[in-house]
């Protein structure tokens, strides 16, 4: 066989595969388009635009607290998730000369130990704002260093967003927001943006800015570092003419609109100017009025049942030759 033949034979079959789903198309699958028209009354109702981004849920104010001397842990007088108030007692401690002490007065009978409690007081943690426990990991009888935090507070919780430079032109103090854990999507809570911080960090090679937001409400699974999703409301309005985004065609830098007219055959294009959108939506800013209604016409091709022809490239069974098997 001479070089290049088997291309020469592999193109032809090509050919005739392809010149074989045409026929197959074109005679033996004949379709049709069928039009489908869908009706959109003018409805009134409110629109908003949002920034939408990710958060972390963090405490507004990480309060440490830490024992002032070195020494041991005599009590915990408060467990994870309490609330506390300014002022309250939280730990006592003894300081290791305290400890010392107690520890020897111990081998000379519960007289000498209770003398050296009396004279020698206990080092008491107090809590210096009203809030919450939200780490208490250690237990009565550890030794402990003046670095070492004994219990965390936190005055509450906020929702720490970070939104992208190109965004933070829009948000404002003030703007409500509504925010969903990762953890627990039903769950909607509304805020208020709180804090826009002055200075931006690169998070892959984008300038972000980080903007905190108060919920009005703090549900109880809320916990110190959750993921949450945010939607601040940059721009709303109530009580607009509203379509559906699809109902609205773009022509020449124009929008418009095909309304139903006073027979159910006719049909006017009618201009539109329009205003805010989301992600369904959009305003009709004029040219519609509250009952109009708006028809949109679809054209789908669709293939009829097959009363006859085959499809070529689908292996065909043989019929049975007479005397078969004699």
């Amino acid at each position: 066989m001479k070089p290049g033949k088997p291309a020469i034979v592999w193109g032809s079959a090509v050919v005739v595969a392809v010149i074989a789903g045409a026929l197959f198309f074109t005679t033996g699958r004949k379709g049709k388009s069928e039009v489908t028209v869908r009706e959109y009354p003018v409805q009134v109702g409110s629109i908003h635009t949002a920034v939408s981004t990710t958060a972390t849920i963090k405490p507004q104010n990480r309060v440490e607290i830490k024992s002032p001397v070195n020494g041991r842990i005599d009590e915990i007088l408060v467990k994870e998730g309490d609330f506390v108030r300014k002022g309250q007692v939280l730990v006592l401690v003894s300081s290791t000369e305290r400890a010392a002490l107690l520890d020897a007065a111990t081998l000379k009978g519960k007289g000498e130990t209770d003398y050296w409690k009396r004279v020698y007081n206990q080092t008491a943690l107090i809590s210096p704002i009203d809030g919450q426990v939200i780490v208490s990991s250690l237990n009565p009888g550890q030794t402990i260093t003046t670095a070492d935090p004994v219990v965390v507070l936190s005055d509450r919780l906020i929702v720490k967003a970070e939104v992208d430079e190109t965004d933070i032109g829009s948000v404002k103090l003030g703007q409500k927001a509504e925010i969903s854990l990762d953890a627990y999507p039903d769950i909607k809570v509304s805020g208020v943006v709180n804090r826009i911080y002055y200075e931006s960090k690169l998070v892959n090679n984008v300038n972000i800015y980080q903007v905190d937001l108060v919920p009005e409400t703090v549900p109880e699974v809320f916990r110190s570092g959750m993921s949450a999703n945010v939607n601040i409301v940059v721009r709303e309005k109530e009580n607009v003419l509203l379509l559906p985004i699809s109902a609205v065609r773009s022509r020449n830098g124009g929008s418009f609109v095909s309304v139903k007219g006073a027979s159910n055959d006719s049909v006017r294009r009618v201009a539109v100017q329009t205003g805010l959108k989301d992600d369904s939506s959009v305003e009709i800013a004029a040219g519609l009025s509250a009952g109009d209604v708006v028809v949109v016409s679809d054209t789908t091709f669709v293939l009829p049942k097959s009363k006859s022809g085959t499809n070529p490239f689908v292996p065909q069974r043989r019929p049975p030759q007479q005397g078969a098997g004699r």
